[in-house]
């Protein structure tokens, strides 16, 4: 199991709009990309992925941009996972492969894989990594006396 570039920078640019949730503000992809090390153009085609799938929205005008289209207690990491990705992603079909009794058991040994990926992914939402985060935030602050 590898976590892409592509779900990577998707989450990251959700975490960005989560942290402004409160504010109500739209977040241009500029802001995003900037804050989140994304190219803007790489970032662009993300929200409009993740727009199709409702997880975000866009906002025209001077001062348009994106917002996240529901709470980010109830946006899972699956959720943008399963967006970016695909439903299946991981786990092909393939008529080429051989149907030994050695294939079977690793398909069924991988499909618990995923069942137990899922099942952490659909654990956490955004809002969880953003406590996550400002959590580990605050324990990496040193004092200087």
């Amino acid at each position: 199991m590898e976590l892409s570039c592509k779900s990577e920078y998707a989450l990251l640019a959700l975490l960005e709009l989560a942290s402004q949730y409160d504010k109500g503000e739209p977040l241009q992809i500029r802001q995003i990309a900037a804050q989140q090390n994304i190219p803007d153009r790489y970032l662009e085609q993300l929200l409009a992925s993740l727009r199709r799938c409702g997880l975000v929205r866009s906002q025209r005008g001077a001062k348009g941009g994106y917002l996240l289209a529901r709470e980010p207690w109830k946006i899972t990491l699956l959720d943008v996972v399963t967006c970016i990705e695909g439903l299946d992603a991981g786990l092909s079909e393939n008529d080429s492969t051989p149907k030994t009794l050695e294939n079977e058991v690793i398909r069924d040994v991988w499909k618990e894989a995923q069942e137990a990926s899922k099942s952490v992914l659909q654990k956490y939402t955004l809002k969880d990594v953003c406590e996550l985060r400002n959590a580990k935030q605050q324990g990496d602050i040193m004092y200087y006396i």
